[in-house]
């Protein structure tokens, strides 16, 4: 299951584990922005800088369906505390084909973003 081999990944600290397992066609949505992501380097950078900019990350829950994950977690960007979901869906041979994020509170969605901005150059 890449959802838990990706959850192991994260929890060990892995980054370059738990991007090895996107699918070359890979497609992320951010709850930031409208226009999802697409291909394995441009998530993965994304990812990348989503485990430098959140703080305090753990995942608490664990649900899983065939072809489908999902992954809850909290976390801390600067003061903001904030929950979350990564639905992670994957192919035939277990790649991450669909990697989709939801964050709450609004303004624990709003850290998230401005950090993400400053990292990627977006402003």
């Amino acid at each position: 299951m890449s959802g838990s081999a990706f959850r192991a990944a994260v929890e060990a600290g892995d980054i370059e584990g738990a991007t090895a397992l996107l699918a070359d066609d890979v497609v992320f949505r951010s709850p930031a922005v409208f226009k999802p992501y697409e291909g394995r380097a441009t998530v993965a950078h994304l990812l990348t800088t989503v485990f430098e900019v959140f703080e305090d990350f753990r995942y608490t829950d664990e649900l899983d369906a065939d072809g489908v994950h999902a992954l809850i977690f909290e976390a801390r960007v600067g003061d903001r505390q904030l929950q979350g979901l990564d639905l992670i869906r994957t192919d035939a041979d277990g790649r991450i084909t669909e990697f989709t994020v939801m964050v709450r509170p609004a303004s624990g969605l709003a850290a998230v973003a401005a950090a993400m901005g400053a990292r990627l150059g977006a402003g």
